[in-house]
């Protein structure tokens, strides 16, 4: 093989489309753009959305809603979930990332009192429930705000 052999793979280029040239090609005239109107001037483009002069519809239906910038959004995590935890581990942020209980930390950890615990564990959150600080501490284990 030699560098004059290579040729681009069948149907991998694609002839570019020859506008104007007679009746026979179908594209003669007016070269697929119609007759008159906007559409079939050079630059003749309309804007996204653009429902000849008619209020477009993104404009005439009200606005809702209303996204806090200040949230805090918090990955949850139940007290059953805790359970796959040997007792006495020191359970974090990271440790449960590791786990795959948690995809990603967000803005902390909220550990909520759903499901029962079983296990004596020190665990470490941005925040804890009233029922699950008192389910881990009845078990003897701690509940620390990081």
């Amino acid at each position: 093989m030699a560098l004059h052999d290579l040729q681009p793979n069948a149907g991998a280029r694609k002839s570019r489309k020859r506008l104007g040239r007679g009746p026979g090609s179908g594209l003669g005239k007016t070269s697929g753009k119609g007759h008159k109107g906007q559409r079939s001037r050079s630059g003749g483009k309309v804007a996204v959305g653009f429902e000849g002069g008619q209020m477009p519809l993104y404009r005439r239906l009200p606005k809702r809603g209303f996204k806090n910038p200040c949230a805090k959004h918090f990955a949850i995590v139940s007290l059953e979930q805790l359970n796959r935890f040997d007792e006495g581990t020191e359970v974090d942020a990271e440790l449960l990332v590791k786990a795959g209980i948690v995809k990603k930390t967000m803005d902390g950890i909220k550990v909520l009192g759903s499901g029962e615990l079983e296990k004596k564990l020190v665990v470490k959150a941005a925040k804890f429930s009233k029922s699950a600080r008192e389910a881990i501490e009845a078990k003897g284990g701690q509940a620390e705000v990081v």
